[in-house]
């Protein structure tokens, strides 16, 4: 019997995964859900970690209560935990795709200059607690923020088209969407291009537009995109999409329509599922049901078990922290337990442990247990899991996993953890003077004569990390491999 080797699982899949299971925490969706059901589309926002730039009664008075009443419902059908979970974002971390502004809804007639409503993310370097912003974009008025790296709404990610990825009442249209369904599968087996359903995507894309039919463009990678054009022999038949016939000039293919992400690609929820990472029941409760609908309960039920690892999307089975209680000192098994808020070693007396302190800190051994506990305090096996959340904002899901490890009442020493908080900290302090305009560029980049430049890096430094450090590459897109 020939043996089959399981193809490794991308690290793109991979990145989503972690995305999944520490960006959007269960807690924010129930919390957001909640103000939601109650009308507070405000408090559902403060939940997700999205703050509103939004006065309605400016706009009322700018543009007229038929706009402010649509802008409204809007707001009110918004679920901001699902618009945070379809967000895109950056490898390798899977944080959200910096500096950038995406529109939610238009308000106005197709191919014109209307108001849009968007969602902004800060720079990289004001990126602590992954927080998004909510505004009005009006390109009639300039009123962007000058210290926003790209204030105007990004063709390439916009979710106007695109509603059920951030509009409760249309959630289910993601069976339609996603493309799970297709049976296109690509040469090389890559399943996260759904082309099968690109013509409908591009009527959709040039009718927002203002335009029946035409040309338009599909980013495939950094450097690589494609020109088609949407066709049709008549009225009674289906548009289809076909290379369009001549090369066309750069300047010619800039100005076209591009095909969002959104449409281009298939949900990572989608892939994630096929793969066997992530099991649809722990998805965003919006997510899972659109996924369970009966046309695609084919499609995303074959849950890929990669041999010697088991079934990934079973988290029960993989295998957690060390046991830090009990500890082999003196001899025997001792345990390590919560006393007073604090980890405390209770099969050791209070002198004998006064006296091993004291040791400790003149630079003795110390005891096994004590040892233990300073390891604990200093570097847990869990930081990973601190960091990945404190890397997606959630710095109380952080301090919960702190306290279960440390207690309520431990007193953090110097190390690794400790950095990690106070590195969290720092962030959201800089964060704040970006959202205040303060600090429009980076703490690090001098200002000479009122123009911005780079620091200057050491030429002492070895040839490859100048190199690295002097590269402007741009981050990569998390949905690319």
């Amino acid at each position: 019997m020939a043996t089959h080797f399981a193809e490794p699982i991308p690290a793109r899949l991979l990145m989503w995964q972690r995305v999944r299971h520490y960006a959007v925490p269960p807690s924010m969706i129930e919390n957001a859900a909640a103000r939601r059901a109650a009308g507070d589309w405000a408090g559902a926002c403060a939940a997700a970690r999205i703050d509103v730039d939004l006065d309605l009664r400016a706009v009322r008075d700018r543009h007229g209560t038929d706009l402010t009443a649509r802008l409204r419902a809007d707001l009110r059908r918004l679920a901001p935990d699902l618009l945070r979970w379809n967000m895109p974002r950056i490898a390798p971390d899977g944080r959200l795709r910096p500096g950038l502004t995406l529109s939610l809804a238009h308000y106005g007639v197709p191919g014109t200059a209307a108001p849009q409503l968007v969602v902004r993310t800060p720079p990289a370097w004001a990126d602590a607690g992954q927080r998004m912003s909510l505004t009005l974009y009006e390109e009639s008025r300039d009123g962007a923020p000058e210290h926003h790296p790209h204030p105007h709404p990004d063709r390439r990610f916009r979710l106007d088209l695109h509603r059920h990825l951030w509009d409760a009442t249309r959630s289910a249209e993601l069976a339609q969407r996603c493309g799970a369904g297709a049976l296109y599968r690509p040469a090389d087996g890559d399943r996260s291009w759904p082309p099968d359903h690109w013509a409908d995507e591009a009527e959709r894309l040039l009718q927002a537009d203002g335009r029946p039919r035409g040309a338009l463009t599909v980013r495939l990678g950094t450097r690589s995109h494609i020109v088609l054009e949407l066709v049709a022999p008549d009225d009674s038949h289906a548009p289809v999409l076909r290379p369009v016939r001549e090369v066309l000039p750069p300047q010619q293919v800039a100005a076209l329509p591009m095909l969002p992400e959104a449409a281009a690609r298939t949900p990572p929820d989608v892939e994630l599922v096929r793969a066997g990472l992530v099991r649809v029941e722990r998805l965003h409760p919006l997510v899972a049901a659109a996924l369970s609908a009966p046309e695609l309960a084919d499609a995303v039920s074959d849950a890929t078990v990669v041999p010697g690892l088991g079934n990934l999307a079973d988290e029960s089975a993989a295998p957690g922290p060390a046991d830090h209680h009990r500890v082999e000192c003196l001899g025997s098994v001792h345990r390590i337990a919560l006393r007073n808020g604090t980890l405390t070693a209770v099969d050791h007396d209070a002198a004998q442990l006064a006296r091993e302190e004291l040791l400790m800190a003149l630079g003795g051994p110390g005891l096994p247990c004590l040892r233990a506990i300073d390891t604990v305090h200093r570097s847990p096996e869990a930081l990973p899991a601190v960091r990945e959340r404190l890397g997606h904002g959630d710095v109380i899901g952080a301090l919960d996993v702190v306290e279960e490890l440390l207690g309520p009442g431990a007193v953090l020493r110097e190390g690794p953890l400790r950095e990690a908080l106070e590195a969290a900290v720092t962030g959201r302090l800089v964060h704040g003077l970006f959202r205040s305009g303060l600090v429009s560029v980076h703490p690090a980049a001098a200002t000479t004569w009122g123009v911005s430049h780079r620091p200057r890096l050491d030429r002492r430094l070895p040839r490859e990390l100048l190199r690295k450090r002097g590269s402007r590459a741009r981050p990569r897109n998390g949905l690319h491999s």
